[in-house]
C-alpha cells in the first residue's frame, strides 16, 4: 500500500511534536524544518487536532503539541484517519457495471487480506517507536 502525502505530513507533524514536547510547535516550524507546504500542513494539523492527537491553540503564542503521550498514539489509528480512500481494487464503477469476473474472482479478497495485514503491523506500533532515536532526529532537523 502506498500512503498519501497527506498521511506522510500527518506522521511528520506528530513526530515533530513528539521531538519538541512539551513545547508548543507552530506550523511554520514544521514547514521550515521539513521544507513542505504550509497550506497542506494547516489542513493536517486541523484534522489531527479534531481527532484528539494534537492540542491546538490559536492566536499569538499559539500552535500545537501532542494531546496524548507518544506511546498512546497508535500508527494504525493515525493512518486510518488520514487515508480516506483505502480501496485497493475497484470491482465495479457503479451497481450496474460489475467487472466481468466478479462472481468468481478472488483478487478483491486477497488484496483485502493484504490490507488487513498492513494495518495489523501498524497497530503494533506507536508514535514513540518512530522517535526512539530522538537525539539523532533532533540533530538532523536542527531542533
Amino acid at each position: 500500500m502506498r500512503i498519501s502525502r497527506y498521511t506522510d505530513y500527518a506522521l511528520r507533524v506528530l513526530m515533530y511534536a513528539a521531538l519538541r514536547a512539551p513545547e508548543i510547535v507552530t506550523i511554520d516550524d514544521v514547514a521550515d524544518d521539513f521544507d513542505i507546504s504550509r497550506n497542506h500542513l494547516v489542513k493536517v494539523v486541523h484534522a489531527l487536532g479534531r481527532a484528539g492527537f494534537l492540542a491546538t491553540r490559536r492566536g499569538i503564542g499559539g500552535g500545537f503539541r501532542l494531546a496524548l503521550p507518544p506511546e498512546e498514539i497508535n500508527l494504525g489509528a493515525v493512518i486510518r484517519l488520514t487515508e480516506n480512500d483505502r480501496v485497493v481494487v475497484v470491482c465495479h464503477d457503479s451497481a450496474a457495471t460489475l467487472c466481468r469476473i466478479f462472481p468468481s474472482c478472488r483478487l478483491k479478497q486477497t488484496l483485502g487480506e493484504a490490507d488487513a495485514a498492513f494495518f495489523a503491523v501498524l497497530d503494533r506500533y506507536s508514535l514513540a517507536s518512530l522517535v526512539k532515536s530522538k537525539t539523532e532526529l533532533t540533530k538532523l532537523l536542527k531542533i
